[in-house]
Protein backbone atom coordinates (compact mmCIF):
# COMPACT_ATOMS: atom_id res chain seq x y z
CA UNK A 1 0.00 0.00 0.00
CA UNK A 2 1.32 3.79 -0.67
CA UNK A 3 1.58 5.47 2.49
CA UNK A 4 0.77 8.67 1.30
CA UNK A 5 0.70 10.49 4.93
CA UNK A 6 4.71 9.93 5.52
CA UNK A 7 5.54 10.62 1.77
CA UNK A 8 4.11 14.24 1.36
CA UNK A 9 5.60 14.99 4.91
CA UNK A 10 9.19 14.45 3.00
CA UNK A 11 7.79 17.29 0.06
CA UNK A 12 9.86 19.99 -0.16
CA UNK A 13 7.92 23.20 -0.80
CA UNK A 14 9.15 24.16 -4.20
CA UNK A 15 8.31 23.88 -7.75
CA UNK A 16 8.13 20.90 -10.25
CA UNK A 17 6.44 18.24 -11.63
CA UNK A 18 4.96 14.82 -10.22
CA UNK A 19 4.11 11.63 -11.42
CA UNK A 20 1.66 9.53 -9.99
CA UNK A 21 2.05 5.37 -11.36
CA UNK A 22 0.37 2.45 -10.91
CA UNK A 23 1.22 -1.01 -9.08
CA UNK A 24 3.64 -2.20 -12.41
CA UNK A 25 5.20 1.26 -13.18
CA UNK A 26 2.66 2.64 -15.60
CA UNK A 27 2.13 5.98 -15.69
CA UNK A 28 -1.13 7.46 -14.58
CA UNK A 29 -1.02 11.17 -14.17
CA UNK A 30 1.75 14.13 -14.89
CA UNK A 31 1.05 17.47 -13.33
CA UNK A 32 3.65 20.22 -12.18
CA UNK A 33 2.93 22.20 -9.45
CA UNK A 34 4.09 26.22 -7.94
CA UNK A 35 4.36 23.97 -4.60
CA UNK A 36 4.89 20.64 -4.36
CA UNK A 37 4.09 19.92 -1.03
CA UNK A 38 0.82 21.51 -1.29
CA UNK A 39 -0.12 20.60 -4.56
CA UNK A 40 -0.02 16.54 -3.92
CA UNK A 41 -0.77 16.84 -0.17
CA UNK A 42 -4.22 18.21 -1.93
CA UNK A 43 -5.33 14.81 -3.35
CA UNK A 44 -5.09 13.10 -0.57
CA UNK A 45 -7.07 15.40 2.22
CA UNK A 46 -10.34 15.43 3.13
CA UNK A 47 -11.40 17.24 0.40
CA UNK A 48 -13.66 15.80 -2.30
CA UNK A 49 -12.51 14.78 -5.46
CA UNK A 50 -13.75 13.93 -8.65
CA UNK A 51 -15.34 10.75 -9.65
CA UNK A 52 -12.24 10.41 -12.10
CA UNK A 53 -9.69 11.58 -9.50
CA UNK A 54 -10.39 9.41 -6.76
CA UNK A 55 -10.51 6.61 -9.55
CA UNK A 56 -6.87 7.07 -10.22
CA UNK A 57 -6.13 7.58 -6.23
CA UNK A 58 -7.10 4.36 -5.82
CA UNK A 59 -4.62 2.77 -8.35
CA UNK A 60 -1.91 4.52 -7.17
CA UNK A 61 1.33 2.64 -6.05
CA UNK A 62 4.27 5.35 -6.31
CA UNK A 63 4.43 8.99 -6.51
CA UNK A 64 8.01 10.57 -8.30
CA UNK A 65 8.80 14.14 -8.42
CA UNK A 66 11.20 16.56 -10.05
CA UNK A 67 11.94 20.01 -8.22
CA UNK A 68 12.54 22.81 -10.82
CA UNK A 69 13.75 26.65 -10.91
CA UNK A 70 10.44 27.81 -11.73
CA UNK A 71 7.35 27.38 -12.29
CA UNK A 72 7.92 27.75 -15.91
CA UNK A 73 10.03 25.33 -16.01
CA UNK A 74 7.77 22.65 -14.42
CA UNK A 75 5.23 23.89 -17.27
CA UNK A 76 7.77 22.91 -19.68
CA UNK A 77 8.74 19.61 -18.32
CA UNK A 78 5.07 18.58 -17.66
CA UNK A 79 4.55 18.90 -21.49
CA UNK A 80 7.39 17.00 -22.57
CA UNK A 81 6.65 14.15 -19.96
CA UNK A 82 2.46 13.75 -20.77
CA UNK A 83 4.14 13.82 -24.60
CA UNK A 84 6.20 11.00 -24.12
CA UNK A 85 4.50 8.97 -21.17
CA UNK A 86 0.99 9.53 -22.58
CA UNK A 87 -0.68 8.73 -18.55
CA UNK A 88 -4.71 7.29 -19.16
CA UNK A 89 -5.26 10.08 -16.38
CA UNK A 90 -3.90 13.10 -18.75
CA UNK A 91 -6.44 14.66 -21.14
CA UNK A 92 -4.19 14.18 -23.95
CA UNK A 93 -3.83 16.23 -26.98
CA UNK A 94 -2.36 15.64 -30.49
CA UNK A 95 1.36 17.65 -30.94
CA UNK A 96 0.91 20.13 -33.54
CA UNK A 97 4.13 21.92 -33.44
CA UNK A 98 4.33 23.81 -36.95
CA UNK A 99 1.76 25.62 -37.87
CA UNK A 100 2.08 27.67 -41.41
CA UNK A 101 2.61 31.60 -42.02
CA UNK A 102 2.19 33.19 -44.87
CA UNK A 103 5.91 35.56 -45.22
CA UNK A 104 7.15 38.66 -46.91
CA UNK A 105 11.02 38.32 -48.01
CA UNK A 106 12.77 41.38 -47.10
CA UNK A 107 14.62 41.78 -50.79
CA UNK A 108 14.26 44.88 -52.96
CA UNK A 109 11.13 43.16 -54.38
CA UNK A 110 9.69 40.88 -51.59
CA UNK A 111 8.73 37.75 -52.18
CA UNK A 112 4.76 36.36 -51.26
CA UNK A 113 5.09 32.55 -49.91
CA UNK A 114 4.46 29.91 -47.79
CA UNK A 115 6.76 29.55 -44.40
CA UNK A 116 6.85 26.23 -41.47
CA UNK A 117 10.23 26.07 -39.80
CA UNK A 118 12.46 28.20 -38.18
CA UNK A 119 12.41 32.38 -38.59
CA UNK A 120 14.93 34.80 -40.37
CA UNK A 121 14.84 38.69 -39.18
CA UNK A 122 14.59 40.36 -42.62
CA UNK A 123 11.21 38.03 -43.24
CA UNK A 124 8.12 39.48 -41.98
CA UNK A 125 6.11 36.61 -40.98
CA UNK A 126 1.85 36.94 -40.49
CA UNK A 127 -0.25 34.18 -38.58
CA UNK A 128 -0.22 31.34 -37.49
CA UNK A 129 -2.55 29.89 -39.83
CA UNK A 130 -4.71 26.99 -38.59
CA UNK A 131 -4.28 24.72 -41.84
CA UNK A 132 -2.10 25.15 -44.90
CA UNK A 133 -4.83 25.78 -47.02
CA UNK A 134 -5.70 28.77 -45.62
CA UNK A 135 -2.14 30.17 -46.05
CA UNK A 136 -2.16 29.02 -49.70
CA UNK A 137 -5.99 30.83 -49.88
CA UNK A 138 -4.15 34.38 -48.76
CA UNK A 139 -1.38 34.05 -50.75
CA UNK A 140 -4.29 33.54 -53.75
CA UNK A 141 -6.35 36.42 -52.79
CA UNK A 142 -2.75 38.56 -52.11
CA UNK A 143 -1.82 37.83 -55.93
CA UNK A 144 -5.14 38.59 -57.52
CA UNK A 145 -5.18 41.95 -55.54
CA UNK A 146 -1.92 43.07 -55.26
CA UNK A 147 0.23 41.46 -58.04
CA UNK A 148 3.22 40.16 -55.83
CA UNK A 149 5.53 37.89 -56.79
CA UNK A 150 5.69 34.04 -55.47
CA UNK A 151 8.45 32.76 -57.54
CA UNK A 152 11.53 31.68 -55.63
CA UNK A 153 14.91 33.43 -55.90
CA UNK A 154 16.54 30.99 -58.60
CA UNK A 155 14.07 31.69 -60.70
CA UNK A 156 13.09 35.04 -60.13
CA UNK A 157 16.78 36.18 -60.70
CA UNK A 158 16.88 34.40 -63.64
CA UNK A 159 14.28 35.45 -65.77
CA UNK A 160 14.33 36.88 -69.28
CA UNK A 161 10.57 37.09 -70.15
CA UNK A 162 7.75 37.45 -68.02
CA UNK A 163 6.16 33.85 -66.65
CA UNK A 164 2.45 32.91 -66.74
CA UNK A 165 1.22 34.54 -63.88
CA UNK A 166 2.19 37.68 -65.35
CA UNK A 167 -0.27 36.98 -68.02
CA UNK A 168 -3.21 35.99 -66.27
CA UNK A 169 -2.40 39.45 -64.29
CA UNK A 170 -1.29 37.77 -60.75
CA UNK A 171 1.80 39.28 -60.81
CA UNK A 172 3.40 42.46 -61.92
CA UNK A 173 6.58 40.89 -62.92
CA UNK A 174 9.02 42.83 -61.27
CA UNK A 175 11.98 39.77 -62.80
CA UNK A 176 11.66 41.76 -65.66
CA UNK A 177 11.83 45.22 -64.47
CA UNK A 178 7.61 45.86 -65.74
CA UNK A 179 7.29 47.91 -62.28
CA UNK A 180 9.80 49.64 -60.86
CA UNK A 181 10.37 48.91 -57.20
CA UNK A 182 8.84 52.47 -55.63
CA UNK A 183 5.67 51.21 -57.11
CA UNK A 184 6.19 47.14 -56.35
CA UNK A 185 7.08 49.11 -52.72
CA UNK A 186 3.93 50.25 -52.48
CA UNK A 187 1.84 47.54 -53.51
CA UNK A 188 4.22 45.74 -51.00
CA UNK A 189 2.75 48.00 -48.09
CA UNK A 190 -1.11 47.86 -49.15
CA UNK A 191 -0.79 43.88 -48.74
CA UNK A 192 1.37 44.30 -45.64
CA UNK A 193 -1.81 46.62 -44.46
CA UNK A 194 -4.19 43.73 -45.43
CA UNK A 195 -2.52 41.24 -43.60
CA UNK A 196 -2.83 43.26 -39.99
CA UNK A 197 -6.15 44.41 -40.53
CA UNK A 198 -6.25 47.67 -41.59
CA UNK A 199 -8.24 47.31 -44.49
CA UNK A 200 -9.97 50.70 -44.49
CA UNK A 201 -6.25 52.34 -44.75
CA UNK A 202 -5.65 50.11 -47.94
CA UNK A 203 -9.36 51.28 -49.46
CA UNK A 204 -7.49 54.71 -48.80
CA UNK A 205 -4.99 54.27 -50.07
CA UNK A 206 -6.03 52.48 -53.28
CA UNK A 207 -8.67 55.10 -54.09
CA UNK A 208 -6.22 58.00 -53.66
CA UNK A 209 -3.73 56.37 -56.47
CA UNK A 210 -6.90 55.69 -59.00
CA UNK A 211 -7.53 58.99 -58.70
CA UNK A 212 -4.20 60.91 -58.96
CA UNK A 213 -4.16 58.17 -61.83
CA UNK A 214 -7.19 59.53 -63.85
CA UNK A 215 -6.40 62.88 -63.03
CA UNK A 216 -2.80 62.30 -65.22
CA UNK A 217 -4.60 60.44 -67.59
CA UNK A 218 -3.29 57.29 -67.03
CA UNK A 219 -6.45 55.11 -67.25
CA UNK A 220 -4.81 51.68 -67.52
CA UNK A 221 -3.09 52.88 -64.36
CA UNK A 222 -6.51 53.75 -63.03
CA UNK A 223 -8.64 50.34 -63.87
CA UNK A 224 -6.14 48.36 -62.01
CA UNK A 225 -6.50 49.98 -59.10
CA UNK A 226 -10.25 50.43 -59.58
CA UNK A 227 -10.22 46.45 -59.95
CA UNK A 228 -8.46 45.97 -56.71
CA UNK A 229 -10.86 47.99 -54.93
CA UNK A 230 -13.74 45.76 -56.23
CA UNK A 231 -11.61 42.76 -55.32
CA UNK A 232 -11.08 43.96 -51.86
CA UNK A 233 -14.66 44.92 -51.43
CA UNK A 234 -15.94 41.39 -52.61
CA UNK A 235 -13.76 39.98 -49.84
CA UNK A 236 -15.38 42.36 -47.20
CA UNK A 237 -18.71 40.92 -48.39
CA UNK A 238 -17.42 37.14 -47.70
CA UNK A 239 -15.98 37.74 -44.09
CA UNK A 240 -18.62 36.74 -41.67
CA UNK A 241 -16.33 37.32 -38.76
CA UNK A 242 -15.24 40.59 -38.70
CA UNK A 243 -13.32 43.29 -36.62
CA UNK A 244 -12.48 46.74 -37.50
CA UNK A 245 -10.13 47.01 -34.28
CA UNK A 246 -7.56 44.64 -36.22
CA UNK A 247 -7.35 42.23 -33.14
CA UNK A 248 -5.43 39.23 -33.33
CA UNK A 249 -7.14 36.57 -31.20
CA UNK A 250 -7.63 32.84 -30.38
CA UNK A 251 -11.04 31.47 -29.90
CA UNK A 252 -10.97 27.91 -27.91
CA UNK A 253 -14.79 26.29 -27.67
CA UNK A 254 -14.95 22.48 -25.96
CA UNK A 255 -18.12 20.33 -26.36
CA UNK A 256 -18.29 16.66 -24.90
CA UNK A 257 -20.55 14.12 -25.66
CA UNK A 258 -20.69 10.65 -23.92
CA UNK A 259 -16.95 10.14 -22.86
CA UNK A 260 -15.80 11.75 -26.14
CA UNK A 261 -14.97 15.33 -26.68
CA UNK A 262 -13.68 18.03 -29.17
CA UNK A 263 -11.74 21.73 -28.65
CA UNK A 264 -12.32 23.83 -31.71
CA UNK A 265 -9.79 26.53 -32.01
CA UNK A 266 -10.65 29.78 -34.34
CA UNK A 267 -7.93 32.28 -35.27
CA UNK A 268 -8.90 35.99 -35.78
CA UNK A 269 -6.06 37.53 -37.73
CA UNK A 270 -5.89 41.21 -38.22
CA UNK A 271 -9.55 40.99 -37.67
CA UNK A 272 -10.25 38.90 -39.90
CA UNK A 273 -11.11 34.80 -39.37
CA UNK A 274 -8.59 32.93 -40.88
CA UNK A 275 -9.96 29.43 -40.48
CA UNK A 276 -10.30 26.55 -37.62
CA UNK A 277 -9.27 23.33 -36.58
CA UNK A 278 -10.69 21.08 -34.48
CA UNK A 279 -9.23 18.48 -32.03
CA UNK A 280 -9.87 15.60 -30.56
CA UNK A 281 -8.47 14.40 -27.50
CA UNK A 282 -7.63 11.01 -25.42
CA UNK A 283 -9.04 10.17 -21.75
CA UNK A 284 -11.60 12.68 -21.29
CA UNK A 285 -13.87 10.15 -19.76
CA UNK A 286 -15.56 11.88 -16.86
CA UNK A 287 -13.77 15.21 -17.31
CA UNK A 288 -15.68 18.82 -17.46
CA UNK A 289 -15.20 20.78 -20.20
CA UNK A 290 -13.21 23.47 -18.10
CA UNK A 291 -10.56 20.95 -17.13
CA UNK A 292 -10.33 19.77 -21.06
CA UNK A 293 -10.21 23.65 -22.04
CA UNK A 294 -7.13 23.40 -19.44
CA UNK A 295 -5.23 20.93 -20.70
CA UNK A 296 -5.93 22.19 -24.34
CA UNK A 297 -4.24 25.78 -23.39
CA UNK A 298 -1.37 24.04 -21.40
CA UNK A 299 0.22 22.08 -24.04
CA UNK A 300 -1.07 24.03 -27.12
CA UNK A 301 0.94 27.41 -25.40
CA UNK A 302 4.10 25.61 -24.37
CA UNK A 303 5.30 25.82 -28.32
CA UNK A 304 2.84 27.29 -30.10
CA UNK A 305 2.78 31.59 -30.09
CA UNK A 306 -0.17 32.91 -28.08
CA UNK A 307 -2.35 36.01 -29.63
CA UNK A 308 -3.19 38.79 -27.18
CA UNK A 309 -6.54 37.55 -26.17
CA UNK A 310 -7.35 34.21 -26.13
CA UNK A 311 -11.31 33.56 -25.97
CA UNK A 312 -13.15 30.68 -23.95
CA UNK A 313 -16.21 28.98 -23.47
CA UNK A 314 -15.47 28.30 -19.58
CA UNK A 315 -13.46 30.07 -16.95
CA UNK A 316 -10.15 28.96 -16.46
CA UNK A 317 -7.48 29.55 -13.67
CA UNK A 318 -4.45 30.04 -15.71
CA UNK A 319 -2.03 32.23 -17.06
CA UNK A 320 -1.07 32.16 -20.60
CA UNK A 321 2.57 34.97 -20.90
CA UNK A 322 2.26 37.07 -23.49
CA UNK A 323 -1.87 36.73 -23.33
CA UNK A 324 -4.85 37.82 -21.75
CA UNK A 325 -7.36 34.85 -20.75
CA UNK A 326 -11.29 36.13 -21.46
CA UNK A 327 -14.67 35.00 -20.72
CA UNK A 328 -16.61 37.47 -22.60
CA UNK A 329 -20.25 38.26 -21.70
CA UNK A 330 -21.59 40.79 -24.68
CA UNK A 331 -20.51 42.13 -27.62
CA UNK A 332 -18.81 40.55 -31.23
CA UNK A 333 -16.41 38.35 -28.99
CA UNK A 334 -19.71 36.28 -27.72
CA UNK A 335 -20.45 35.88 -31.16
CA UNK A 336 -17.10 34.39 -31.78
CA UNK A 337 -17.24 31.84 -29.10
CA UNK A 338 -20.81 30.87 -30.30
CA UNK A 339 -19.34 29.90 -33.45
CA UNK A 340 -16.76 27.68 -32.18
CA UNK A 341 -19.00 26.14 -29.82
CA UNK A 342 -20.81 24.87 -32.81
CA UNK A 343 -18.12 24.30 -34.67
CA UNK A 344 -16.91 22.00 -31.98
CA UNK A 345 -20.15 20.32 -31.37
CA UNK A 346 -20.62 19.87 -34.91
CA UNK A 347 -17.44 18.13 -35.60
CA UNK A 348 -17.78 16.07 -32.33
CA UNK A 349 -20.82 14.74 -33.74
CA UNK A 350 -19.41 14.26 -37.47
CA UNK A 351 -16.53 12.25 -35.79
CA UNK A 352 -19.11 10.13 -34.10
CA UNK A 353 -21.28 9.55 -37.22
CA UNK A 354 -17.60 8.50 -38.86
CA UNK A 355 -16.99 6.65 -36.05
CA UNK A 356 -19.48 4.41 -35.61
CA UNK A 357 -19.49 3.66 -39.78
CA UNK A 358 -16.13 2.56 -38.84
CA UNK A 359 -17.05 0.39 -36.30
CA UNK A 360 -19.52 -1.33 -38.47
CA UNK A 361 -17.07 -1.45 -41.56
CA UNK A 362 -14.76 -3.45 -39.18
CA UNK A 363 -17.32 -5.07 -37.76
CA UNK A 364 -18.54 -6.89 -41.28
CA UNK A 365 -14.93 -7.74 -42.27
CA UNK A 366 -14.46 -9.66 -39.22
CA UNK A 367 -16.98 -11.13 -39.90
CA UNK A 368 -16.78 -12.11 -43.89
CA UNK A 369 -12.84 -13.10 -42.99
CA UNK A 370 -14.10 -15.35 -39.35
CA UNK A 371 -11.14 -12.65 -37.59
CA UNK A 372 -11.01 -12.52 -33.88
CA UNK A 373 -13.37 -9.70 -32.41
CA UNK A 374 -10.33 -8.13 -31.21
CA UNK A 375 -8.92 -7.70 -34.79
CA UNK A 376 -8.61 -4.00 -35.31
CA UNK A 377 -5.11 -3.20 -36.64
CA UNK A 378 -4.65 -3.37 -40.55
CA UNK A 379 -1.74 -3.04 -43.07
CA UNK A 380 -1.98 -2.93 -46.33
CA UNK A 381 1.13 -2.98 -49.07
CA UNK A 382 1.18 -1.67 -52.81
CA UNK A 383 4.06 -1.54 -55.30
CA UNK A 384 3.89 1.27 -57.83
CA UNK A 385 6.44 1.58 -60.73
CA UNK A 386 6.34 2.68 -64.36
CA UNK A 387 7.87 -0.01 -66.68
CA UNK A 388 10.16 -1.21 -63.40
CA UNK A 389 11.50 1.97 -63.26
CA UNK A 390 11.93 3.67 -59.32
CA UNK A 391 9.54 0.72 -57.86
CA UNK A 392 8.00 2.04 -54.72
CA UNK A 393 6.06 0.07 -51.90
CA UNK A 394 4.22 1.62 -49.69
CA UNK A 395 2.35 0.47 -46.50
CA UNK A 396 0.04 2.07 -44.47
CA UNK A 397 -2.17 1.22 -41.27
CA UNK A 398 -5.52 1.00 -40.48
CA UNK A 399 -5.93 0.98 -36.67
CA UNK A 400 -8.51 2.44 -33.86
CA UNK A 401 -10.95 3.25 -36.14
CA UNK A 402 -8.88 5.53 -38.34
CA UNK A 403 -6.05 5.20 -40.89
CA UNK A 404 -2.74 6.32 -38.90
CA UNK A 405 -0.98 8.80 -41.30
CA UNK A 406 2.22 9.01 -38.74
CA UNK A 407 2.49 5.34 -39.13
CA UNK A 408 2.64 5.35 -42.99
CA UNK A 409 6.00 3.77 -43.98
CA UNK A 410 7.88 3.69 -47.77
CA UNK A 411 10.18 1.53 -49.31
CA UNK A 412 12.56 2.06 -52.38
CA UNK A 413 13.17 -1.01 -53.59
CA UNK A 414 16.58 -2.06 -54.69
CA UNK A 415 18.55 -5.23 -55.84
CA UNK A 416 15.34 -6.38 -57.90
CA UNK A 417 14.89 -7.07 -61.26
CA UNK A 418 12.81 -4.43 -62.88
CA UNK A 419 9.04 -5.14 -62.82
CA UNK A 420 9.53 -8.07 -60.63
CA UNK A 421 6.36 -7.24 -58.18
CA UNK A 422 6.78 -10.61 -56.58
CA UNK A 423 10.04 -9.78 -55.23
CA UNK A 424 9.54 -6.25 -54.33
CA UNK A 425 6.18 -7.28 -52.01
CA UNK A 426 8.28 -9.97 -50.60
CA UNK A 427 11.31 -7.14 -49.89
CA UNK A 428 8.67 -4.83 -48.42
CA UNK A 429 7.07 -7.28 -45.91
CA UNK A 430 10.62 -8.67 -45.11
CA UNK A 431 11.85 -5.08 -44.56
CA UNK A 432 8.85 -4.01 -42.64
CA UNK A 433 8.39 -6.51 -40.06
CA UNK A 434 12.02 -7.40 -39.65
CA UNK A 435 11.95 -4.08 -38.24
CA UNK A 436 8.62 -4.59 -36.23
CA UNK A 437 10.10 -7.57 -34.89
CA UNK A 438 13.43 -6.29 -33.79
CA UNK A 439 11.78 -2.80 -32.30
CA UNK A 440 9.02 -4.96 -30.63
CA UNK A 441 6.39 -2.98 -32.55
CA UNK A 442 2.81 -3.41 -33.09
CA UNK A 443 2.03 -6.46 -35.56
CA UNK A 444 -1.01 -6.33 -37.74
CA UNK A 445 -3.96 -8.28 -36.85
CA UNK A 446 -4.44 -8.57 -40.97
CA UNK A 447 -2.23 -7.87 -43.58
CA UNK A 448 -3.86 -6.60 -47.16
CA UNK A 449 -1.87 -7.18 -50.62
CA UNK A 450 -3.01 -5.41 -53.32
CA UNK A 451 -2.82 -8.03 -55.96
CA UNK A 452 -3.14 -11.31 -57.20
CA UNK A 453 -2.22 -14.97 -55.90
CA UNK A 454 1.95 -14.38 -56.67
CA UNK A 455 2.14 -11.53 -54.14
CA UNK A 456 0.30 -13.04 -51.77
CA UNK A 457 2.68 -15.86 -52.08
CA UNK A 458 5.42 -13.39 -51.86
CA UNK A 459 3.75 -11.96 -48.83
CA UNK A 460 3.13 -15.29 -47.12
CA UNK A 461 6.84 -16.19 -47.91
CA UNK A 462 8.33 -13.40 -46.26
CA UNK A 463 6.65 -13.30 -43.36
CA UNK A 464 7.23 -17.36 -42.63
CA UNK A 465 10.76 -16.44 -42.91
CA UNK A 466 10.31 -14.10 -40.12
CA UNK A 467 8.68 -16.83 -38.13
CA UNK A 468 4.94 -14.66 -38.43
CA UNK A 469 3.27 -17.60 -40.16
CA UNK A 470 0.30 -17.08 -37.82
CA UNK A 471 -0.31 -13.53 -39.51
CA UNK A 472 -3.59 -13.05 -41.70
CA UNK A 473 -3.25 -12.21 -45.01
CA UNK A 474 -6.03 -11.44 -47.59
CA UNK A 475 -4.94 -10.47 -51.14
CA UNK A 476 -7.24 -7.85 -53.37
CA UNK A 477 -7.05 -8.65 -56.20
CA UNK A 478 -9.26 -6.60 -59.26
CA UNK A 479 -12.18 -7.70 -60.61
CA UNK A 480 -13.07 -7.03 -64.60
CA UNK A 481 -12.31 -4.00 -66.10
CA UNK A 482 -10.82 -2.99 -62.77
CA UNK A 483 -14.22 -1.98 -61.59
CA UNK A 484 -14.76 -1.24 -57.50
CA UNK A 485 -17.05 -3.29 -56.02
CA UNK A 486 -15.81 -6.46 -58.06
CA UNK A 487 -12.44 -7.58 -56.22
CA UNK A 488 -12.22 -10.78 -55.34
CA UNK A 489 -10.36 -11.16 -52.04
CA UNK A 490 -7.73 -14.71 -51.53
CA UNK A 491 -7.92 -16.26 -48.23
CA UNK A 492 -5.39 -18.78 -47.22
CA UNK A 493 -2.70 -18.28 -49.12
CA UNK A 494 -4.73 -17.86 -52.51
CA UNK A 495 -6.40 -20.99 -51.98
CA UNK A 496 -9.68 -20.05 -51.45
CA UNK A 497 -11.53 -17.06 -53.06
CA UNK A 498 -14.13 -15.04 -51.45
CA UNK A 499 -16.34 -12.25 -53.46
CA UNK A 500 -18.11 -9.87 -51.53
CA UNK A 501 -21.12 -8.11 -52.44
CA UNK A 502 -20.72 -4.06 -53.41
CA UNK A 503 -22.60 -2.96 -50.82
CA UNK A 504 -20.90 -4.68 -47.90
CA UNK A 505 -19.36 -2.93 -45.20
CA UNK A 506 -16.35 -4.97 -45.19
CA UNK A 507 -15.48 -4.34 -48.68
CA UNK A 508 -15.99 -0.77 -48.23
CA UNK A 509 -13.49 -0.65 -45.62
CA UNK A 510 -11.22 -2.82 -47.54
CA UNK A 511 -11.53 -0.67 -50.75
CA UNK A 512 -10.54 2.58 -48.66
CA UNK A 513 -7.20 1.04 -46.93
CA UNK A 514 -6.43 -0.05 -50.90
CA UNK A 515 -7.15 2.90 -52.29
CA UNK A 516 -5.02 4.73 -49.45
CA UNK A 517 -2.33 2.70 -50.25
CA UNK A 518 -2.37 2.89 -53.83
CA UNK A 519 -2.08 6.85 -53.15
CA UNK A 520 0.36 6.80 -50.91
CA UNK A 521 2.45 4.60 -53.29
CA UNK A 522 2.11 6.59 -56.07
CA UNK A 523 3.22 9.43 -54.49
CA UNK A 524 6.45 8.17 -53.33
CA UNK A 525 7.11 6.61 -57.14
CA UNK A 526 6.85 10.24 -58.73
CA UNK A 527 8.72 11.72 -56.23
CA UNK A 528 11.45 9.15 -57.12
CA UNK A 529 10.77 9.22 -60.34
CA UNK A 530 11.32 13.47 -60.84
CA UNK A 531 14.03 13.05 -59.14
CA UNK A 532 16.21 10.51 -60.81
CA UNK A 533 15.22 11.78 -64.75
CA UNK A 534 16.12 15.41 -63.24
CA UNK A 535 19.44 14.60 -62.37
CA UNK A 536 19.36 11.82 -65.20
CA UNK A 537 18.46 14.37 -68.08
CA UNK A 538 21.52 16.24 -67.30
CA UNK A 539 24.33 13.86 -66.51
CA UNK A 540 23.66 11.92 -69.81
CA UNK A 541 24.63 14.71 -71.96
CA UNK A 542 28.53 14.05 -72.25
CA UNK A 543 30.55 17.58 -71.42
CA UNK A 544 27.64 18.09 -68.52
CA UNK A 545 29.49 17.42 -64.85
CA UNK A 546 27.83 18.33 -61.70
CA UNK A 547 29.06 21.86 -61.26
CA UNK A 548 27.73 22.84 -64.74
CA UNK A 549 24.61 20.91 -64.05
CA UNK A 550 24.39 23.15 -60.60
CA UNK A 551 24.77 26.23 -62.55
CA UNK A 552 22.30 25.21 -65.26
CA UNK A 553 19.56 24.19 -62.50
CA UNK A 554 20.22 27.18 -60.57
CA UNK A 555 20.00 29.35 -63.41
CA UNK A 556 16.64 28.48 -65.12
CA UNK A 557 15.08 27.36 -61.61
CA UNK A 558 14.72 23.62 -62.21
CA UNK A 559 14.83 21.31 -64.97
CA UNK A 560 11.73 22.64 -67.10
CA UNK A 561 13.41 26.20 -66.72
CA UNK A 562 16.33 24.48 -68.89
CA UNK A 563 13.94 22.91 -71.17
CA UNK A 564 12.20 25.92 -72.32
CA UNK A 565 15.47 28.02 -72.51
CA UNK A 566 16.45 28.57 -76.06
CA UNK A 567 19.79 27.53 -77.33
CA UNK A 568 21.34 31.45 -76.99
CA UNK A 569 19.83 31.44 -73.27
CA UNK A 570 21.96 28.29 -72.35
CA UNK A 571 24.79 29.74 -73.33
CA UNK A 572 24.49 32.71 -71.41
CA UNK A 573 25.42 30.54 -68.50
CA UNK A 574 29.28 30.11 -66.82
CA UNK A 575 31.45 27.74 -68.56
CA UNK A 576 28.23 26.71 -70.86
CA UNK A 577 29.82 27.32 -74.56
CA UNK A 578 27.62 27.89 -77.68
CA UNK A 579 28.01 24.43 -78.95
CA UNK A 580 27.81 22.76 -75.49
CA UNK A 581 24.40 25.29 -75.27
CA UNK A 582 23.33 23.30 -78.72
CA UNK A 583 24.17 19.78 -77.87
CA UNK A 584 22.30 20.45 -74.41
CA UNK A 585 19.29 22.05 -76.39
CA UNK A 586 19.58 18.70 -78.97
CA UNK A 587 19.34 16.19 -76.17
CA UNK A 588 16.46 17.56 -74.22
CA UNK A 589 14.73 17.91 -77.18
CA UNK A 590 15.24 14.51 -78.85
Amino acid sequence: MFDAKSFVAGLPNLPGVYRMLGATGEALYVGKAKDLKKRVGSYFSRGAQSPRIAMMLTQVGAIEITATRSEDEALLLENNLIKSLAPRYNILFRDDKSYPYLMVSGHRFPRLGFHRGARERAVRYFGPFPHAHAVRESIQLLQRVFQLRTCEDSVFENRSRPCLLHQIRRCTAPCTGLISAERYAQDVKSATLFLEGREDDVMRLLDERMNDAAGAQRYEEAALHRDRIRALSRVQARQYVESRQGVDADVVACALDAGSGCVNLVMIRGGRHVGDRSFFPAHVEGASAAEVLAAFLEQHYVEQPAPRLVLVTERVELAIAGAELLTPAQGERVVWLDMARKNAALALAQRGRERSAQEARIGALREALALPDSAQRIECFDISHTMGEAAVASCVVYDRHALQKGEYRRFNMRDITPGDDYAAMRQALARRYARVAREDGKLPDLVLIDGGKGQVAAARAALAELGLSDVAIVGVAKGPERRPGLETLLIEAGERELQLPPEHAGLHLIQQIRDEAHRFAIVGHRARRAKARTVSALTEIPGIGARRRQRLLAHFGGLRGVQAAAVDEIARVGGVSRALAEKIYRHLHA
